[in-house]
């Protein structure tokens, strides 16, 4: 029996497992490591490996977090390369990795979150921000920061404010690029905005400035002069550059950047005079961060370590909190009862043969646990709230909308998934009521490329020789409003006559050609009418098209250049007339009340003259005769009783009356 014991004690301590036998068994050892994966000399990189540094002697440092457990780190340089991430990965999994903070790159963290899958080691992301990422082909990948989805939100929402209709997006053609711009393109569609056109820049080092100045040359040959940028900070800086070269950075034109100009702009010492000369007007978004004391004693902190010559941005506090998330959630590990204990997978071994030595290959048996304390933890960072919802995306998602002028830049607003956008902080309006109302977004002013307050168009008619396309109904009832000249393509009517009027006015040549939609035979639907121009077979339309609610939703009308005017039709009842007519007004009701008040009025009149008023005396028949007669006719007081209740019988009659014989006066005296 104690033999029996001793062997049960020792496979319960060893752990084994379906994948092979465990090794390395810790409830709570002395160190736990973890690896950090991402491009150390980038705008991104340089930042996070200092903050990085920094929260791993912060937690270490502080023994109520662990409980004397201490973080060791490793990291591995990815060089922004999705062939370099797998390998750094595969290594970490040779030496007892537990998590990997990182990578930044959203191409490295598709690759090697497969690797992460398979030996169940958990992600944290501080700069993946693909949205994709997030579905459930990647359970064990956690961002911890916004997704693209919400900038792509925010991007939109800035464009539907300013009335903008049409965006071009530039983008880097890498599953950052593509899937943010995938997202943008739906949003947009959301608000009845759209993509008019796009093109990708190749990423690393293959692209150059003959290659962007080809695709600009394109895109001023465009109609839209709304440009949204999804770009790494090198080719964006480049395409700023080459832009202004072409005069695109003037009058006009529309520039936003998503948040990987902020980091520039964050952790830049001040750019060369002649960068910022190229990204004047832009509108940025940066991920925002509320502020607290916390924030910014680690803000002097920074100072200190690199004597000001290299910023803090977003990106570098929440690879801070990603350390923190992660020693948090290690404690919680350990409290459930967690193990630190790896395993071969004997399956690599049958699959794959002995060639590739990957016996090395360790699976983190309790990674599962871990990543459920990872997603359950509820903490306070730099960043603000840590906290996943079921999505397993951070609560709260909110960004800075700000304006580069001068040597600097300026916040015109903020933008939060909760409320809008908005000038107040997003933290003071998590205390109210969510509104997401027109008249509750609002942004500062903002000085547009070429120093301008004024709002830009957002588009010019494009120089390529393309007609529009207008559609005009081919009606066969009702022609002055528009009909088509028998045997040829040409329209007239009043429609055509305001449309043309319309045009003229304008300071540029649009050339156009009328396209008749229907038969001629009947009357078109005018609803199949402006589908088509949702479609895109029409860029527009021209015709007496009624303005209703499901039309404008689709599509935006012109102001009403004609009226039909308000009819209302009521049927005509004859009514007998006769010598008791009179009574028709009032029902029968309404005739005995009044005839109580009635006497009800003369027996006060009497008792209050009775005493003084000689006339309101004698045989009781008088007196009555009396109260019925003076009330209505000769007392003052009741005169003028009498007289206002005669103006309000007649006018009663008057109003019965007209209403049965002519509804549009009737209309007009009750209006009056």
């Amino acid at each position: 029996m104690n033999l029996i014991w001793f062997i049960l004690s020792l496979f319960l301590y060893f752990g084994l497992s379906t994948y092979g036998f465990s090794k390395n068994v810790s409830s709570r050892p002395a160190v736990v490591n973890i690896g950090a994966l991402f491009t150390f000399e980038s705008t991104i990189g340089r930042v996070a490996k200092i903050a990085i540094e920094e929260a791993v002697k912060d937690v270490n440092s502080n023994s109520s977090i662990l409980h004397g457990t201490k973080l060791a780190v490793t990291m591995q340089d990815s060089n922004c390369s999705g062939f370099f991430g797998m390998v750094g990965a595969l290594q970490f999994m040779e030496t007892d990795i537990v998590a990997i903070i990182g990578p930044q790159s959203s191409v490295v963290a598709h690759i090697i979150s497969h690797v992460a899958n398979e030996l169940q080691v958990p992600l944290l992301s501080f700069g993946a921000s693909d949205p994709t990422l997030s579905s459930l082909q990647f359970p064990f990948f956690v961002r911890t920061r916004q997704s693209d989805l919400y900038q792509m939100t925010a991007v939109a929402e800035v464009v539907d404010y300013y009335g903008w209709k049409d965006v071009i997006a530039i983008f880097i053609d890498d599953d950052y690029g593509r899937n943010g711009v995938a997202a943008l393109d739906d949003k947009l569609a959301e608000r009845r905005c759209k993509i008019s056109y796009k093109q990708g820049i190749s990423p690393g080092s293959e692209v150059n400035r003959g290659d962007i100045m080809d695709l600009l040359i394109k895109v001023a040959l465009m109609e839209s002069r709304i440009i949204v940028l999804h770009v790494n900070p090198d080719s964006g800086l480049m395409v700023f550059s080459v832009a202004q070269y072409l005069g695109m950075m003037g009058n006009g034109f529309v520039w936003i950047a998503t948040d990987w100009l902020s980091s520039v702009l964050d952790s830049s010492a001040p750019l060369p005079p002649e960068t910022m000369d190229s990204i004047q007007g832009v509108l940025v978004l940066r991920q925002h961060t509320p502020d607290s004391d916390r924030k910014k004693a680690f803000f002097s902190r920074w100072k200190r370590l690199t004597g000001g010559s290299l910023g803090l941005h977003s990106y570098g506090l929440s690879a801070y909190d990603s350390v923190w998330l992660l020693a948090h959630a290690i404690d919680a590990f350990f409290n459930q009862g967690g193990v630190i204990s790896f395993s071969n997978d004997s399956r690599l071994q049958s699959a794959l043969g002995d060639n590739l030595h990957l016996e090395a290959m360790n699976i983190f048996d309790d990674g599962i646990l871990l990543l459920q304390c990872i997603l359950q933890s509820n903490l306070a960072g730099l960043t603000g709230p840590i906290k996943f919802n079921s999505d397993r995306s951070l609560i709260l998602p909110a960004y800075d909308i700000i304006n580069v002028v001068g040597t600097g830049f300026r916040r015109i607003g903020y933008w939060s998934n909760y409320s809008g956008l908005s000038v107040v902080a997003p933290e003071t309006l998590y205390a109210m009521p969510p509104n997401h109302s027109s008249a509750n977004q609002q942004l500062y002013s903002v000085i547009w490329p070429g120093e301008t307050l004024l709002k830009p168009r957002g588009w010019v008619f494009p120089n390529n020789g393309k007609q529009l396309k207008i559609g005009v109904p081919n009606r066969a009832s009702y022609r002055a409003f528009v009909s088509r000249v028998r045997g040829s393509d040409m329209f007239k009517g009043f429609c055509i006559d305001v449309f043309t009027a319309a045009v003229n006015l304008l300071p540029y040549a649009v050339p156009y050609r009328f396209v008749p939609f229907g038969n001629g035979i009947e009357n078109p639907s005018y609803t199949e009418l402006v589908n088509m121009i949702t479609a895109g077979d029409f860029d527009a339309a021209v015709g007496d098209i009624a303005i209703v609610t499901n039309r404008t939703k689709i599509v935006d009308f012109t102001q009403p250049y004609a009226s039909s005017g308000l009819v209302v039709v009521v049927p005509l009842k004859k009514k007998n007339s006769g010598a008791w007519a009179f009574l028709r007004p009032f029902s029968r009701n309404m005739w005995i009340v009044s005839a109580c008040f009635f006497v009800l009025i003369g027996t006060v009149v009497w008792i209050l003259e009775h005493r003084t008023n000689d006339e309101f005396r004698g045989p009781p028949k008088k007196q009555l005769m009396t109260i019925l007669w003076r009330k209505h006719c000769e007392h003052p007081w009741s005169n003028g009783a009498n007289h206002m209740a005669l103006c309000g019988f007649d006018n009663q009659l008057k109003l019965h009356c007209e209403s049965d014989i002519n509804p549009h006066s009737a209309a007009s005296v009750f209006a009056y």
